[in-house]
């Protein structure tokens, strides 16, 4: 108490009076560092980033673990149907080794598995990405998350078209010489990867609405160059497709060159 008495005598007050209008802030965090990484507004640290991202793809491993689990309960019955488009002669695959029949019932549930954890990935991406958006931009954007799941079902549906010819024609190069015996590691690691490849390569529209939302391209510029796109979606349909008959890439570029239209007017209507 005499050391109280000394200080207040010392003509220290005991309440500090409040700052002017001119005076700088008080030393200290801010509210917005002091916050959590989960209050809105705050600033998150790149451990905090790191965690985040972590988090979410830890969720997505789960969502296809789960979706793998459906999926080799069904790759009895998908591996039935995928050879469906081998002729009839060729629809049964041999194994040369013990472990091989385990392999593709593996591998086909996992594809699977992709293909049912896709409405959680897309999420999972959304919630990742989203914090660091505007306002207008999450409206702009938000649209887009189901229509990257329709297009991915759009891609391995036209994989699915596709995968007849594709066959026919590589088949159509056997002979007396080289007789078609196929095996089935090689023929189903091909069918799943298509289906992969094909479902992934129709989200470019999503890739162009988002290019065009930070300012890389716009509609116009996109206008400007639809010969050159029209010739780059011909050639890459051509290279896509394993099959050399017309039907292949005919079907894959009137797919990709209406979605790139409706892009266009997608990112015109948006403004840019």
């Amino acid at each position: 108490m005499a050391d109280l008495d000394a200080v207040r005598g010392a003509g220290v007050p005991e309440h500090l009076p409040a700052p002017g209008p001119g005076a700088p802030p008080p030393a200290g965090p801010s509210p917005d560092q002091a916050a959590g990484p989960g209050t809105p507004g705050a600033v998150m640290t790149l451990v905090d980033h790191l965690t985040e991202l972590r988090t979410r793809l830890v969720r997505c491993i789960i969502a296809v673990v789960a979706g793998s689990a459906i999926g080799f309960v069904v790759a009895p019955t998908v591996r039935r149907w995928l050879v469906q488009p081998l002729p009839a002669d060729h629809q049964q695959l041999i194994v040369l080794g013990p472990g091989d029949a385990f392999a593709i019932t593996l591998r086909i549930s996992i594809v699977i598995g992709i293909i049912l954890a896709m409405p959680v990935l897309l999420y999972q991406l959304w919630a990742f990405v989203s914090p660091g958006l505007t306002p207008t931009e999450k409206r702009a954007l938000r649209p887009w998350i189901p229509l990257a799941l329709f297009f991915f079902v759009l891609g391995v549906a036209i994989a699915w078209v596709i995968l007849p010819f594709a066959m026919q024609f590589l088949l159509a190069f056997t002979d007396e010489t080289l007789v078609a015996t196929l095996a089935a590691p090689p023929y189903f690691d091909f069918v799943t990867t298509m289906f992969l490849v094909f479902g992934l390569l129709m989200e470019f529209p999503i890739v162009l609405y988002a290019l065009a939302r930070v300012g890389i391209v716009s509609s116009a510029r996109l206008r400007q160059s639809r010969r050159f796109i029209i010739l780059g979606l011909a050639i890459f349909s051509a290279i896509a497709t394993p099959g050399g008959d017309l039907v292949s890439p005919t079907v894959l570029f009137i797919t990709m060159y209406v979605l790139f239209e409706l892009t266009v007017v997608a990112i015109r209507r948006s403004g840019r």
